[in-house]
């Protein structure tokens, strides 16, 4: 298991925690990932033998944030 932290702009309500955490956990590969909204940021632990870090970037982008990396 390998663990990426990954610096989300645009993240400012309960609502946005849910929507970049779901859509992290739905990926195959991905155990954990837990947004920091004071930081701005969210820590991801998951199998990088399935899923790669441009693919979470994807999923948190296509949920209309903004990943840096």
């Amino acid at each position: 298991m390998a663990t990426k932290t990954l610096e989300v702009r645009g993240m400012t309500c309960g609502h946005c925690k849910m929507a970049v955490e779901g859509a992290l956990k739905n990926l195959e590969g991905v155990s954990t990932a837990e947004v920091n909204l004071e930081a701005g940021k969210v820590d991801v632990t998951f199998d990088d033998s399935k899923v790669t870090v441009d693919k979470m970037k994807e999923a948190i982008e296509d949920q209309g944030y903004d990943v840096e990396a």
